[in-house]
């Protein structure tokens, strides 16, 4: 780590990225032009309507909601927390973060332990980062410990409001669609929600790495908190754009499923994560999917459901190294087969 860096922080870090600092400074793997601040649309959550919202999903498909009733209180704690348990040694986090709360790093929702004693550069697939994947709703074991049992508490409670906030939001986007009913209550199950805590590391080359690379949420919808640190950036009018942090306000972004339930009509939207070389920034998100056999209808795509998406998602990962989505259930035009 760089010469700032306390021995905590460092010990708190995977060793993989303590090990890898020697990157090739030839190879930039951000060549955009500098990011503009975001035009973000707000929502006022009490004051939605289907006609406005259906037309931010339609030309932004991110939008940026206050006045949404999670305490801030509550999030004040749910950050202290993640940042006293992504302070912890490495070692201690692996021990202490085991099931139903699982500890990864290095990909957004995938353990990389087994590989922590690896050495060399690191990939540039190798996200620069570590967090926690929390199924909702937490089950409590028999032998917590009281941080941890206190941090459930707080994930929990959270757990429930953006369970509320997703449920009211997908009902407003399915009357301007005009889901039937039966499409209404299938098409989003807040059993299927879970949240992820990501901590992006702090990065001696941010010009040359990603906390996440680019890409589309495969959910229904996801909800974001961010602290103060900034990095979200998203995909607008052949452009990227800083999504300016802004405390008591949350993210909504639309995932493939959305895109896939509107015929198109909404946006999956592109977005991606910079890291910072003096701090550290901390995300919480909430995902939220389908139904398990709700399948999909669309006159873009090819029945599915989104136990369908997931296979072939995670077959592409395995076989092409890349998640190719919603293009592998599109259904072909007549001029894509001249």
């Amino acid at each position: 780590m760089n010469n700032s860096c306390s021995e905590e922080e460092y010990e708190s870090y995977p060793p993989f990225f303590r090990q890898n600092q020697g990157v090739d400074h030839e190879e930039i793997l951000s060549k955009d032009l500098p990011a503009e601040s975001d035009s973000l649309p707000v929502i006022d959550f009490q004051l939605m309507n289907p006609e406005k919202l259906g037309e931010i999903c339609r030309n932004w498909g991110m939008f940026r909601v206050v006045n949404h009733g999670v305490p801030l209180g509550l999030l004040n704690q749910l950050h202290e927390h993640a940042n006293k348990l992504f302070s912890l040694r490495f070692e201690s986090k692996q021990t202490l973060l085991t099931d139903p709360i699982l500890y990864f790093w290095g990909t957004p929702a995938l353990t990389m332990s087994g590989n922590a004693q690896q050495t060399g550069p690191a990939p540039e697939n190798l996200n620069w980062l570590e967090g926690l994947n929390i199924p909702l709703p937490l089950v409590k074991t028999s032998r917590e410990d009281p941080f941890i049992e206190s941090f459930r508490s707080l994930l929990e409670e959270y757990g429930s409001h953006q369970a509320r906030l997703a449920e009211t939001i997908f009902g407003i986007m399915a009357e301007d669609l005009k889901f039937s009913p039966t499409k209404t209550k299938s098409y989003l199950s807040p059993p299927t929600g879970f949240l992820r805590l990501y901590r992006y590391l702090r990065c001696p080359v941010p010009d040359q790495r990603w906390g996440i690379n680019v890409h589309t949420d495969s959910s229904v919808l996801s909800i974001l908190h961010q602290d103060q640190v900034g990095g979200l950036q998203v995909y607008k009018n052949n452009k990227w754009l800083d999504v300016k942090p802004i405390h008591d306000s949350l993210i909504v972004n639309l995932g493939d499923m959305m895109q896939a339930m509107s015929d198109d009509s909404y946006v999956s939207v592109k977005h991606r994560v910079k890291v910072n070389k003096e701090k550290e920034r901390i995300s919480i998100g909430y995902f939220v999917f389908p139904e398990e056999d709700a399948v999909i209808q669309s006159s873009k795509y090819k029945p599915f459901t989104y136990a369908d998406f997931q296979a072939e998602k995670e077959l592409d990962l395995k076989t092409v190294g890349i998640k190719i989505g919603l293009p592998r259930f599109r259904i072909k035009e007549k001029h894509d087969l001249l």
